[in-house]
């Protein structure tokens, strides 16, 4: 990840908890359900890695949501 969209990967993380909480699920119950370790989900989440679009989309498709909301960057 390039230090200078760190804050984009942050906003993203914060967007992916918040529609995973809305949704009512746990870091491990998303995880489950797109395939990948809750460790590597919480890592998403806390932008401390870079996500792949492929996982981006599975995220979607289990929270039932498009892609955009994800990248609705708040200032």
């Amino acid at each position: 990840m390039e230090k200078q969209q760190l804050d984009n990967y942050k906003q993203l993380g914060l967007n992916i908890a918040y529609y995973r909480k809305a949704k009512g699920f746990s870091q491990i119950e998303l995880a489950e359900k797109i395939n990948i370790s809750r460790t590597h989900m919480s890592r998403i989440e806390t932008a401390d890695c870079a996500v792949s679009l492929d996982v981006i989309f599975n995220i979607c498709n289990a929270l039932e949501i498009k892609p955009n909301k994800l990248f609705d960057f708040r200032d």
